[in-house]
This record gives structure tokens, sequence and C-alpha cells, in this order.
């Protein structure tokens, strides 16, 4: 009797547990652990699902279904990929399905996708069609079957479902399911003389022929000579040819045709357009920066942590390089983990001169087809270095040694949404522990839980760099107040004069300036002066923001839009008027100012695509931007030598916010922000406003005083039991019936509060409440450090959960669990 297989498979889909099915005996050689297999899941829908186990006992409980077909030749996944998973779905309560989900590139993801068929007994009959359904009905005339996709194109809306529905009913069309391979090997042309022709005497034959009656087509042939160096043999790039000939697909053809040349298609590489030279430039390091090298050396011989603190431009990238370096010799893979897509941009032009080729870059602005590349290169140790964004952990690397994560304070790394709601400094610290490997957390303001677990904890090592590299001073820092400038009239639109004269003298100097607001678009809102109404979205409990360039009211939590208003819809009053402001605004107040300034913004709006990031940063480093206006991302370790004047419009819009982050985020930032000014020879200059001088805050940001100010709030987490001296677990419920949501959280929060009692806080209603048309209720539960504190808590948060599952009132409300949501 032959024995049967089993095999445990993950779904991208948020259901709890692995799915077993029977490998059929055809099958059995070639299924393995971390291959995706084709598999039925329900009635019609077919997954590509990843194999984590086989094993030869099957279920009792019930009938297996079989594996239909494995579509890897190899794996695609290692087994440390699925340890890690199963890490991510237990520490951040989701399920593997939903890791998986989010750390495969899109293309591996297969589910079957319905496609339309044209009905075979469906007579031509069109006269009975609207004019959506004769588009569909004809389109499959032409073509055998489209996609639901396909079916959007045409019409040019992304409901179809109802036409699909229609045409179904009259009899059109059949729908069938099929698993769609999303990732196709690009392909280029390769041509070659044939062997006929490569003899001395059948080329000057051949050269006789084409000068008589063919001109283009000896060009041809003569581009291909030149490109061989004359060897009149080996396979060139078929595009090469033909442009250096200046020939058309035709004239090859007919050479082709004649037996003159081969021709063949080959798999080519997306990523060639980024191949660089390679160099081995290690810049010499500075003998502040040599103790701090061996140090951190020491510290990570004795622990598998090392937080590098370092100032701001004291050459902590320096330092990873070395570093790098030694673990690429060692024949190791390194991950060098960065928050924002748009550091990316500049660390890569600086390593690639170091390691040339050996570098490849990880994030999500690259396309399916692009990471899948990326991915099998990491698998194969093509790429012994990644850099990447917070996505890069979930990389099958083979043999990693080193793990860097810069800026890791940066809340950048944390994921809210989709679930797993991961952060991937602390996801990286598993994974380098998995490889028994070494992780490097580097910051000029670390994490207040970073700090913790290097000084009080001892779990980290600590290494300090205390000056900039060269010797460079830190920046001035001068403070405005705007409401005593405001009653001076020494005010200009968002602007002190103080900070007018500033950026004045800067530019005269042939210097640059980087003005900084955390909010995009141009005003937050309109509101009428007559009765206080402040246009809302729809769809969400919050007000529409202001984009000028757009000319519309946007919702940035669901993406809702709205035409300007020209009247108020509460008084009909058309005095309206714009409050506060962002970027938007800041670009257009400062060209009004100082008209002859070439300026730049770097924000979500000017940097969606791939290049947008690129393309203002190289304008900005080459000086052709004058004034840089960002949000966030130009705080994050941006190396530009000309800045001398960093202007910070508004602190109160970084610490008025209702969290108890608020402080720390609000420090961070402004400290950060502040270390692109005078990164060379040249001291910089900061100058902040704030229309209350009396933050905490804003005193040790004066000093650029971080141990201070840590000190300061550790005092404050530890008094009412915050991070990192607890965890924190929050839980939202949403529905859009507000009182079932309602009562679903007061029922939630009553049998959690018999386990946590004063340590659960709520059900409350957050700031924002009502989003996507859902009402948010929120409970948050503190944990203690220890693990057995923390994995007892989780399981009886699991099982409450799971409990009011069960109520039948209660089955329609949504429930997320976010670990560590900060």
């Amino acid at each position: 009797m032959m024995i049967k297989t089993y095999a445990d498979i993950i779904l991208p889909l948020a259901v709890r547990d692995t799915y077993t099915f029977e490998v059929p005996d055809d099958l059995k050689e070639q299924v393995a652990i971390g291959k995706r297999v084709e598999v039925q899941f329900g009635k019609k829908r077919v997954y590509a699902g990843i194999v984590e186990n086989i094993y030869e006992t099957g279920p009792l409980e019930y009938q297996t279904k079989f594996v239909l077909n494995v579509l890897d030749e190899a794996p695609i996944l290692t087994r440390t990929n699925l340890q890690l998973w199963d890490w991510v779905s237990r520490y951040y309560m989701c399920t593997k399905g939903e890791v998986m989900y989010s750390g495969l590139p899109s293309a591996f993801k297969l589910s079957s996708e319905t496609l339309l068929l044209l009905h075979p007994n469906f007579q031509e009959d069109y006269s009975l069609l609207n004019e959506n359904e004769y588009l569909i009905a004809e389109a499959l005339s032409i073509q055998n079957e489209i996609t639901i996709e396909d079916a959007r194109l045409i019409l040019q809306r992304k409901n179809v479902f109802y036409v699909v529905k229609s045409l179904l009913e009259k009899g059109v069309i059949l729908v069938k399911e099929e698993l769609v391979e999303r990732y196709k090997p690009k392909l280029k042309g390769y041509i070659a003389l044939s062997e006929d022709h490569q003899g001395e005497e059948a080329l000057k034959n051949l050269f006789d022929q084409l000068e008589k009656r063919a001109a283009k087509q000896l060009a041809v042939l003569m581009a291909y000579m030149q490109l061989t160096g004359g060897k009149n043999s080996g396979w060139i790039k078929k595009k090469e040819v033909m442009d250096k000939a200046g020939a058309t697909s035709g004239h090859f053809k007919s050479l082709r045709d004649k037996g003159v040349f081969l021709e063949e298609q080959r798999q080519v590489s997306r990523m060639e357009e980024e191949a660089a030279e390679e160099e081995t430039i290690l810049y010499e390091l500075s003998e502040k920066q040599k103790i701090a090298y061996q140090q951190l050396k020491k510290e990570l011989a004795e622990k598998p942590v090392a937080n590098l603190f370092g100032v701001t431009s004291s050459g902590k990238t320096q330092l990873y390089m070395q570093l790098i370096e030694e673990y690429i010799q060692a024949g190791k893979q390194v991950l060098y983990l960065l928050p924002e897509i748009a550091l990316t941009t500049q660390m890569i032009g600086r390593l690639r001169k170091v390691f040339g080729n050996q570098i490849g870059v990880y994030h999500s602005k690259f396309n399916d087809q692009e990471r899948i590349e990326i991915w099998q290169k990491v698998l194969n140790q093509e790429y012994k270095v990644v850099v990447g964004a917070r996505s890069g952990v979930f990389l099958p690397f083979v043999d990693l040694g080193l793990v860097i994560v810069d800026e890791e304070h940066d809340h950048s790394f944390k994921q809210y949404d989709p679930a797993p709601r991961y952060h991937a400094r602390d996801t990286a610290i598993y994974l380098a522990h998995l490889f028994k490997a070494k992780t490097v957390l580097g910051s000029a303001t670390p994490a207040l839980e970073t700090y913790f677990n290097a000084t009080k904890l001892k779990k980290y090592g600590l290494v300090r760099l205390t000056e900039r590299y060269g010797g460079v001073e830190m920046p001035s820092i001068d403070l405005v107040d705007m409401r005593e400038a405001t009653r001076q009239k020494e005010v200009r639109s968002l602007f002190s004069n103080y900070l007018i004269k500033a950026i004045k003298q800067a530019l005269d100097l042939g210097e640059q300036v980087i003005l900084f607001q955390n909010r995009r678009g141009y005003a937050p809102y309109f509101i009428c002066d007559n009765c206080s109404w402040i246009p809302q979205c729809v769809q969400c409990d919050v007000s529409l923001t202001f984009h000028k360039y757009a000319n519309e009211l946007r919702c940035h939590y669901c993406g809702f839009r709205h035409a300007l208003y020209s009247k108020c819809e509460s008084c009909e009053s058309t005095d309206l008027r714009i409050a506060g402001f962002g970027t938007e605004k800041i670009e257009e107040d400062i060209k009004m100012i100082l008209p002859e300034v070439t300026t730049g913004r770097l924000d979500l709006e000017t940097a969606r695509s791939k290049k947008g990031f690129e393309k203002t940063l190289a304008a900005f480093q080459e000086q052709k931007i004058q004034i840089l206006i960002g949000t966030q991302m130009v705080t994050k370790g941006l190396d530009f030598d000309n800045v001398s004047l960093v202007g910070i419009l508004s602190a109160d819009q970084l610490l008025s916010f209702p969290d108890f982050r608020a402080s720390e985020r609000g420090f961070q930032l402004m400290l950060q922000v502040s270390g692109r000014a005078g990164r060379r020879q040249k001291r910089g200059r900061v100058i902040i406003q704030t229309n209350n001088m009396d933050y905490p805050v804003l005193q040790y940001m004066m000093n650029q005083d971080y141990l201070s100010f840590v000190n300061s709030e550790m005092h404050n987490r530890l008094r009412f039991d915050y991070p990192p001296f607890s965890r924190m677990v929050q839980i939202d419920l949403k529905h859009k019936d507000k009182e079932k949501v309602n009562r679903a959280s007061f029922y939630l929060a009553k049998a959690l509060r018999n386990q946590f009692g004063e340590q659960l806080l709520g059900p409350t209603v957050p700031l924002v409440s009502f989003i996507r048309r859902y009402h948010i209720r929120q409970i948050l539960i503190k944990l203690g450090r220890s693990g057995q504190e923390i994995g007892q808590g989780k399981q009886w948060i699991r099982t409450m959960v799971d409990h009011l599952k069960q109520q039948k009132e209660f089955r329609s409300v949504i429930v997320q669990i976010n670990v560590d949501p900060y």
C-alpha cells in the first residue's frame, strides 16, 4: 500500500490556521517546503499557497482535498522565512496568511481571476444590449476571453459587476476561474551571424551581394561586425545592432529569412539600468570614528544588538560601510533598512561607489516584475547587500550576517494597516536572531525603548559618537515667539520677519534653505467666517484638506474628493477662508515674498512615482533648487553640503498632538531636520517658530540636549506606566452601526477587565472615530515587560476576542489588534 503524503498550506487569507491538503502521487517528488502550490479553497476559488510542512499522517476530522499543481521548480522561501512568518503572526497577533500577503511580492500571490467568455449559444443579437453590455460583448467577439480588469478598462469605470451580472442573465457570457501567473520574465531579442556566413570567403560573397542591391541590410551586417569587435560571431542585442545601423525590423527580417542571421529571445534582468562600475573606495575614518568603530565591534562580539548613538553628521554611515565590507569579505549577506524610500536614493549611490553591483534595492516603488527579480537575486545570493524600506525584512536571505537599521527611531518602520501591524526594527532583530547575525540600530535620537534596552536593561550594546565629522559645530537654534511677532506686526503670511531675513542672508551667500512643515496639501481646512462651518468628509470624521494644485478638497484618510465650495453649506454665506497651512501654501507664499527664488517640494504628493524622489533630491543636490519645502521626508538622513539654514514653520503642530509620544516624536523630528543644516565646514542655523514658548521640549531643543530630554520623558513614562516600562496592545472595533460597535466595545472591555483591571483603558472614542463610513471604538491594554506576562496577556485577549465573535450580534463587528501601537 502506497504511503500518503500531506502538506500544510499557508493561504494568503486572514484565516487563523494552515490547511492540510493531500499530495497526489504524481506531485510527491515536486512538492517541497517553501514552494507555491495550487489548491482549491471553498467551492470555486483557487489560490497559490505556500507549503509550510510535509508529513504522512493526515487529519482525522475532515476529508482533505488534493493539491492541484506545483507552481515552482525551486522553493521561493527558505525555512528561516517561514520561522519569521510564524513569529510575526504570534507576536503581532495576526494570521500567517496576512503575513504572507504582506511579505510576498504581489506577483507571487496568485489567486483565481475571473475570466469572461462569450457564451457558445449566443447568436450575436446585440439588439437587447445596452451600450455598456454591447462594449463587453463586442470585445469578447474579437478576443476569446477578458478579465474583470479588462472590462473595467473598456467601460472606464470601477464597478462593472452589474454589467457582468446582466450579461450572465441574458445568456451572453460565461464566467470561469483561472489561476493567473502575474510574473512574466523580461525577454529581449539577441542575434548572431549563422555559421554558414562566418567564413572569410562566405562573408566576402555576402558583402558583394548586399552592396549591389541592399544597402540597409549591408548596414546591419556592418553594425553587427563592429559590435562584435570584428569577430564575426557571438550573440548581440538586436536593438543595439538596429540602432547602430539605423535600420528597421523589415531589413533584419530579410537577412534572417536568407539564413544570414539567427535570432532568439533571452531572459534579461529588469534591474540592468541600475548597473554601476564596481569601485573599492572606503573613506578614511577620523580618530573619533576609529575609536567608535572598535567599540562597536567589541559590543557586537559580546551582544547580538548594538545601538550606535551618534549626533547628526557624525559619520554613522561610514561606520556602517566599514562593517558591511567586513561581512561581505566573510561571505555573509547584509540587510540595510531605511525608514523612507527617499533615503535609499542617496544611500544606494554612496554604497555603489564602494560595493558596486553587489548592492540591491527593495521597496514598494518597484513594480511587481522588478520586485520578483530582486527577490530571486537575494535567494540566489547574487546580492550581498540589500538596501530597503520595512518590507525588506521578508526577503529570502540565505546567509545573513548583519542587519543595520538606520534612523531606527522613525515611526515609518511601523506598519499600521493592513495586518500584520509589525515594526520592522523589532522584526529585523528577530530575523537576525534566527541567523545568529548581528544588528546595529543607528540614530541621533534613539527611540526611548532602544535607549532603555541599552542603558537600563543592558540588553544592547551602546556606542556614542558625540562630535560631527570634521569638527563642524552643531547648528545654532533660535526660537521665534509668533504671538509676540504678530503683536509687533513682524509677520508676513506664515513667516516671521526674523526668518525671512535669515533666508535672504543665506541665499545671498549662495547657500540653500530647507523649510519644514509636517503637513502636506495647501491648507488643513476651509472655514466659514459667519458660522464656523468646516467642510467634512462624508465617510470620515475629519475635515477636508484643500489641495490647490488640483483645486479640490481631499480626505487624507479615505481619499474622498470634493470640488471647492462657493458658499457655506450651513448658512449659505460666501465668506469662506482657508485656515492653517501645508507644504503647498508655504511654497506659494515664499514665492510671493521672494519671487526670484527657485523652490521645490518634497511630500507625498510630489514624490508618488519611483523617480519622483530622485528628481527633486537631484535638483536640490545640484543646487538647481534654492529652497526645499518638505514634510518629514526632509528630516531623515539626507546629506546636502550647501544647506546652511533650516526653518521649522510651526513647532506647535508637532507638539500639541494628544498622544503620549508627542513630545518624543516632536523632539526627534525637530532635532533630525536641524541636523540637515551646516553639515560640512560652516556652522548651520535653525529657526523654530512657535505660538507657545513654554513647551518644555523647546528648551531641550535649544540646547540640543537629548539625554536631559530622555531623563525627563522617562520619568513621566514611569509615572504613568507607559512604554518602555510596559507593553501596549490596542484593540480597535469597527462597524457601520454606531450603537452596535458601542455595545461590542463595552462587552469586550468588561470581559477583558476581569483579567487586566486598571491596566485596561477604555473603551474610548478615538480622536478620529469615523473612517470610510465605519465607527471606531478603542481599547488600550498595558502588559508587563516579562515574556510570560506578555504571552499570557495576549492569549487572554485572543480568547476574549474569539468569544466576542461567537456572539451572533457581534459577528459583523471588525476587530483589529495592534501590538506595540507606536
